[in-house]
């Protein structure tokens, strides 16, 4: 136990777990994914001019993100596999503190392992932790502030609290670089651990670390500001405003009510230990059920009235990056992906979702059980972790209004901050208000998760891989990759091999650097994004379906593996009529 204790197996395992799950999915390709590549476009430049030079797509400010791809690159040599290696390398560094994190919560070794890898084996944390994309290293900067200021509450010493409160600043100020949302740890964590410090005790006691820990958390909002003010005036960096034009209240109600869905499908493996407490609160159940299940049609039908309702009802409910299919749900290829999860595969992972999200409410509404109390005396009272992380979350949820608002909404991997907020109150209730263990349950449905997640990820970078075989297919015959529209991920890196920015018209710095560019004529199939990629006319595109546009063009198909399902296959069709390319 002493040896546990001392190397922290527990969390180590944890860290294992995810290596060891992304290595078996093979996660390399030779194009970006989503965003990943104008901000690996950054990194390689950053690694050659010593410089931060921006794209004209990149809203997050990226910071120490494109220190640590530059490193990277030049440990490695220049490769979009090593620049993403780095976002692992983090990823596999947060499991180990995630779990940490949940046991000074108060979640005991087992259940906080168990509920660390619920989280950091779901399909969401294994994608994103082998791109390039700023949500791993945001989510970073929130975590180990978490673990900061815990550490800081349960600290027996004046010094040592002062130095795990300084410690939460500093680390959530240099780590939010990569992404600024991630900086309301500085702006709203440590200073709901201050109040709670200011809570316990006489003033005079606590004077000496309010100070101190005010003083620190002053400097970082001033080291925010600073760094704020830099970004807005860097050449093709992309603001982000607090208001947005022509949003829709209609559209934040839809956004957040999917983002209620998604939240316990995302902590299945948690959150469907709540499924017995159905059975022994029947009474209850129906009763919540039913309010719940008027409410929510209710809401549906004003949405659909209203056309402000576009997302599927089944769970996964968000789309983009966990969804029906097996790939990111965003690359402008034309015709339908194949179909992953089917039917009544979804039908059951609703039903487990919001069935263990009733019975989490039910349990919630009902009388406490009697479950012999795991806690020590040093355990967190519930009160002071709810003044720690209510805070965060409400103001995390305000800040995503203005995404919320627009069309496109929001998108599941804006919902990982949240689930680690979520993560440690649901399991340490369990512990203590169901069962002191997580049961065997759990274990099974983790693996499950696992083997899943495993299959979605080697799918989504088999079906990238396909993508760069069949533009290298076409590239070969003479045809240059200007006229082949790949998606807008492939036509944004082809962009940047003839401009040194994107055309982004929320570019304000320089001023007037939006160029307008009339749209190419592409008959039945058009290019998307196209205003951002003028140099991009494509007269072929790559698509699902062989015969959408104006029917196949003369080249092969190429053909991809997807574990746990049947081969996919991808397609050039025509964007213009046969004898006018």
């Amino acid at each position: 136990m002493q040896l546990v204790r001392r190397f922290r197996i527990p969390a180590l395992f944890c860290s294992l777990a995810v290596l060891f799950c992304e290595l078996v999915s093979r996660p390399y390709a030779g194009m970006g994914i989503c965003d990943d590549w104008t901000y690996i476009h950054s990194a390689q430049r950053l690694a050659v001019t010593g410089h931060i030079l921006y794209n004209g797509v990149e809203t997050p400010m990226l910071g120490w993100q494109l220190y640590l791809g530059a490193a990277f690159i030049k440990l490695f040599g220049f490769s979009l596999t090593a620049v993403r290696m780095s976002t692992l390398l983090v990823a596999v560094a947060m499991a180990w503190l995630l779990q940490r994190t949940l046991a000074l919560a108060g979640v005991s070794e087992r259940n906080a392992t168990l509920g660390t890898l619920a989280l950091v084996l779901s399909p969401l944390y294994l994608m994103l932790s082998v791109t390039y994309m700023t949500d791993i290293f945001g989510l970073f900067a929130v975590v180990i502030c978490l673990y900061g200021c815990l550490r800081a509450l349960r600290a027996s010493t004046d010094r040592a609290t002062i130095a795990w409160l300084c410690f939460a600043v500093a680390t959530n100020a240099v780590l939010g670089t990569a992404r600024q949302i991630a900086w309301l740890g500085n702006l709203v964590m440590v200073p709901s651990a201050l109040y709670v410090l200011s809570r316990r005790g006489a003033w005079r006691s606590r004077e000496k670390v309010l100070f101190a820990g005010g003083a620190a958390a002053l400097a970082g909002a001033l080291f925010l500001f600073a760094c704020m003010q830099w970004f807005t005036r860097q050449p093709y960096s992309v603001p982000e405003h607090l208001t947005v034009r022509g949003g829709s209240g209609l559209n934040v109600l839809a956004a957040f009510f999917h983002a209620a869905l998604e939240i316990p499908f995302l902590l299945l493996p948690v959150v469907a230990l709540f499924l017995p407490r159905l059975r022994k609160d029947l009474h209850r159940a129906i009763r919540v059920a039913s309010v719940a299940a008027l409410a929510c049609v209710g809401l549906v039908l004003t949405l659909h009235l209203l056309h402000a309702q576009d997302r599927p009802l089944l769970e996964p409910t968000m789309r983009n990056w966990v969804s029906r299919y097996d790939v990111f749900e965003d690359g402008s290829l034309g015709g339908t992906p194949p179909v992953f999860l089917g039917v009544g595969t979804r039908v059951v992972l609703t039903a487990a979702s919001l069935g263990g999200l009733l019975g989490l409410v039910v349990s919630l509404l009902g009388p406490p059980a009697a479950v012999p109390r795991a806690e020590g005396p040093q355990t967190l009272p519930w009160r002071e972790l709810g003044i720690l992380l209510a805070p965060f979350a409400a103001a995390y949820s305000a800040l995503l209004i203005p995404r919320a608002a627009t069309r496109d909404g929001i998108y599941d991997r804006y919902l990982l901050e949240l689930l680690v907020i979520a993560l440690p109150c649901v399991v340490r209730y369990y512990q203590e208000r169901v069962q002191t263990r997580l049961p065997l349950a759990a274990v099974l449905m983790v693996w499950i998760t696992a083997i899943y997640s495993i299959a979605v990820v080697h799918n989504m970078f088999s079906f990238y891989r396909a993508r760069v075989a069949l533009a290298a297919e076409v590239r070969a015959s003479g045809v240059p990759d200007t006229a082949v529209d790949n998606g807008w991920e492939y036509n944004f890196a082809v962009e940047l091999r003839h401009s040194d920015h994107l055309n982004d018209p929320r570019v304000e710095v320089p001023a007037n650097a939006y160029t307008p560019v009339p749209q190419a004529p592409g008959g039945l199939c058009t290019t998307g994004l196209w205003d951002r990629t003028p140099h991009v006319r494509a007269v072929y595109g790559v698509s699902f379906d062989p015969n959408a546009c104006y029917g196949p063009a003369p080249f092969a198909p190429v053909h991809y593996s997807r574990w746990l399902a049947s081969p996919g296959s991808l397609y050039v069709v025509r964007y213009r009529p046969p004898g006018r390319e």
